[in-house]
């Protein structure tokens, strides 16, 4: 295992049994990733890139191999200890945003620091600071319904970093936004990743992983490629020259 690595997977497999069959979801996959990285995971359905993010977010654990986060081995992890591990160390990013709707942009944020010791000031506190960081101080008390699509996955955001996670793993973040926003989504994630923040990111769009730093491939449960860039695209550089009115579809 790679010292340095945040993230270090040794020969990693999962297999489901189904009926009498077994599907190899992951086999034998080695992967180290450093903090400060941003990573773009890849590869079609079926290939073992969602069991590979499943894993790496500690919602299930290796058939074999070894997994570990931040120096700690998940593998041999009872679902308490990976639910301590995942609350402390992961937060999450999806596609469909999974915010509370009946539940402000403030509270839907405090979310994970309600199984903490802090006083309710303080998970206040805290969560109006991560709104601020995503640019929505002005929007803590609308609740899902009154913000648009990007606006909710700032929301999302903010709640992933209410625990200040050593990493973030953000499962296709931009497949229900337009172009304009998926861009905005994308530069808010660079500045994260500026800041020192590991971010893990599946997406099954080419032009989406040409902002990440290093891109991961899957196919048929293997690690196919592993590819650094050199020069990642800028988000901030093509949101300016996106046109103002800008509404394809990402």
């Amino acid at each position: 295992m790679n010292p340095a690595a945040i993230i270090a997977t040794e020969a990693v497999a999962k297999d489901y049994h189904l009926g009498p069959h077994t599907v190899h979801a992951l086999r034998g996959v080695t992967v180290d990733i450093e903090p400060g990285e941003f990573v773009a995971v890849m590869g079609p359905s079926g290939s073992g890139k969602s069991t590979f993010m499943n894993l790496l977010g500690c919602l299930d654990t290796p058939t074999s191999g070894r997994y570990f986060l931040d120096g700690r081995d998940v593998a041999g992890l009872n679902r308490d200890e990976l639910a301590q591990m995942r609350n402390a160390k992961i937060g999450f990013v999806f596609q469909q945003f999974n915010l509370l709707p009946r539940t402000s942009a403030l509270e839907n944020v405090e979310l994970p620091l309600l199984y903490s010791s802090l006083p309710v000031r303080d998970r206040r506190r805290r969560a109006r600071e991560r709104l601020v960081s995503v640019g929505l101080a002005d929007r803590e008390h609308h609740h899902p319904s009154q913000l648009s699509g990007g606006q909710q996955q700032r929301v999302a955001i903010a709640r992933s970093l209410v625990n200040d996670p050593a990493v973030i793993l953000a499962d296709e973040p931009t497949g229900n936004l337009d172009t304009r926003t998926s861009v905005e989504i994308l530069a808010l994630l660079q500045r994260l990743n500026r800041d020192g923040l590991t971010i893990v990111l599946v997406t099954h769009e080419p032009d989406i992983a040409t902002y990440a730093s290093r891109i991961l491939v899957f196919r048929d449960g293997r690690l196919l490629s592993d590819e650094p860039r050199e020069a990642p695209q800028d988000a901030a550089a093509a949101l300016a020259a996106l046109p103002a009115d800008e509404e394809a579809v990402a």
